[in-house]
């Protein structure tokens, strides 16, 4: 139970929940399968285990994992089109008559009625922590759409859910653009060897580099012309590397060996107590990690009225 991604939601109120409670409001919006005539439903799972009996919450050190399962049915476009212009020019032929829009959309809404049982089924699943001690919400996905799905269902089950996309003071990419210029960053962060770089005008270029001595003068050059880094590959410590982007968001997050190690040890042999060591250790080490970000980044923003 390792995060690979992570976009990261400040809760503006204290959220005065325990396990049982978030048990209980996560019921009422159970994952479920599609009906056959559904194209798509959401709602929460067992983030460890499986049958009706397993857990949605997953609580450890006073962190709740949580998981919401997504199962679509997969109706691809050209098989309606192909169906569609079938029955068109059955009835066009049959009956010596142009088939018009209004009836056009009929057909389809019949034929899609009519292929959805039999079409294929899709399940996906998004991880999300709640750490009401930090005041945030780890969402483990690169896609904003994913995790804004995930936090509305979340608050329709609590009835209320006040969060927002954490921000910082300084903006981003300056503070990533001189990291590389000068090849040092702030605390126990480190620069790596990958980095995108785009250029301030609207239709100004992008460079993409990726395993490159951002120290050369290639790289420098691009910087003095004007290009902000919009992307970059860092350590944190000797526990964590990441890319992390403009938007603060987290991709490739990477937990080193090290720490992987010591939660195999304290997991034991048991599957479920190795995914409970993980996430605790992982919880852990966001509990640190994530602080000391946001500190580099030039602290954290608060809009006004919050």
């Amino acid at each position: 139970m390792w995060f690979r991604n992570l976009l990261v939601y400040r809760l503006t109120q204290d959220l005065q929940i325990d396990a049982d409670t978030l048990e209980k409001a996560l019921a009422s919006k159970p994952a479920r399968p599609c009906a056959s005539q559904e194209l798509t439903t959401y709602g929460f799972s067992a983030p460890f285990g499986k049958g009706p009996d397993a857990p949605l919450v997953h609580a450890s050190e006073g962190f709740f994992l949580v998981s919401a399962r997504k199962e679509e049915r997969i109706l691809p476009g050209s098989v309606v089109r192909d169906a569609l212009k079938e029955k068109v020019d059955e009835i066009e032929a049959a009956q010596m008559r142009k088939v018009y829009k209004k009836e056009r959309d009929q057909l389809k809404d019949e034929i899609v009625q009519t292929l959805l049982p039999r079409a294929f089924i899709r399940r996906s699943a998004t991880f999300a922590a709640i750490a009401p001690s930090l005041g945030l919400i780890l969402v483990d996905t690169s896609s904003a759409k994913k995790a804004e799905d995930l936090l509305s269902t979340l608050r329709e089950a609590l009835g209320s859910l006040p969060v927002r996309p954490l921000t910082v003071k300084a903006a981003p990419t300056a503070t990533l653009t001189e990291w590389v210029k000068t090849q040092e960053a702030a605390g126990d962060f480190f620069v790596l060897d990958e980095c995108e770089l785009r250029d301030t005008h609207e239709d100004g270029g992008v460079v993409r580099c990726k395993r490159q001595d951002l120290t050369s003068e290639e790289i420098q050059l691009h910087l003095t012309s004007g290009k902000l880094v919009t992307q970059l590959s860092l350590a944190w410590s000797d526990k964590l590397s990441f890319v992390l982007d403009d938007k603060v968001a987290i991709k490739r997050l990477r937990f080193e060996d090290m720490l992987q190690e010591k939660a195999e040890q304290d997991g034991g042999e048991d599957a479920l107590g190795q995914l409970d060591a993980s996430f605790t250790l992982m919880m852990l080490t966001f509990a640190e990690f994530l602080p000391a970000l946001i500190e580099a980044l030039g602290g954290e923003a608060i809009p006004e009225g919050i």
